[in-house]
């Protein structure tokens, strides 16, 4: 759906290109998520595949079409929530979307069918200078979709909202690639990318670090070890930490699990993604 190849870019007033000969696939119906901290290079490279930054140096396909030479008729084709809220305040929610609906030449969705899968629609026609902050970025999502766009570009797309919202748009998110939407992803909330994201790329300072599936990572940099909590009749609690290879034949491990009064939690020590981007590129991910 997507390819970039040696991916260049510098900004007309700077001094030094901000994008390093950068290099990612995308397949389809993929969540690929781009992650790194603000500055990175996430947000201009978004920009450049979705058209607002031009020229750059390297090439980009998009659904098997060079970028250059797509013109606006890419816009039928994808679909873009930007993580600033940006819309018509004095318009109602449906209004919105039946203006934004009009621009498009495709068949499009019900206002009140996209409204109702991000939960506004009791608020479909309110005002949007009287929603709250999360209410507009979840009509920014809803925009997005009105179009049923092949590939939908996503910055912070849950930035601000409370956990029962966010959680809302994590699971439409899914639902959307399982119908087959292609998603690209830009965050530097890493829970975020480990629930979603079938792939991951790491962003810092203009180039890609590496590219890897979250659950490969962390078992390619987490420890291969099972912490096990206990306690005594006292109540008192200890701690140990067995390696999992060799576990099932662990004589100290089965004495100590054996003769517990009582055991309080055994858990892996698996990583975050948060740990292996420090790790990997030496930088955190909120500066």
């Amino acid at each position: 759906m997507i390819s970039v190849t040696d991916l260049c870019f510098a900004y007309p007033t700077a001094q030094n290109d901000t994008l390093h000969g950068i290099n990612f696939d995308i397949a389809e119906t993929e969540i690929f998520g781009f992650l790194g901290p603000s500055g990175s290079g996430k947000s201009t490279t978004q920009k450049i595949l979705i058209g607002l930054l031009q020229n750059y140096r390297g090439d980009i396909s998009i659904l098997g079409k060079d970028r250059k030479a797509w013109g606006n008729e890419l816009f039928e084709h994808i679909g873009v929530s930007f993580e600033l809220p940006n819309h018509y305040l004095k318009l109602t929610a449906r209004e919105n979307l039946e203006h934004f609906a009009g621009f498009y030449k495709g068949p499009t969705l019900s206002p009140d069918d996209v409204l109702e899968w991000v939960d506004l629609h009791a608020d479909a026609d309110k005002k949007v200078s009287d929603f709250s902050k999360g209410m507009k970025i979840r009509l920014n999502v809803a925009r997005s979709l009105i179009h049923q766009p092949k590939i939908l570009f996503l910055d912070e797309p849950t930035s601000g909202l409370d956990p029962v919202n966010g959680r809302r748009i994590k699971d439409l998110i899914l639902r959307l690639r399982d119908q087959g939407t292609t998603v690209f992803v830009t965050t530097h909330n890493m829970t975020l990318a480990d629930e979603l994201c079938d792939r991951v790329a790491f962003v810092t300072t203009g180039k890609i670090a590496l590219i890897d599936k979250p659950d490969a990572l962390k078992m390619q940099y987490g420890k291969r070890s099972v912490r096990v909590d206990v306690a005594n009749a006292s109540g008192e609690i200890s701690s140990s930490e067995y390696e999992l290879d060799g576990l099932q034949t662990n004589q100290e491990f089965s004495h100590d699990i054996s003769n517990a009064f009582r055991i309080d939690r055994i858990h892996t020590q698996e990583t975050t993604l948060d740990n292996i981007f420090i790790q990997v590129t030496g930088r955190e991910l909120i500066q």
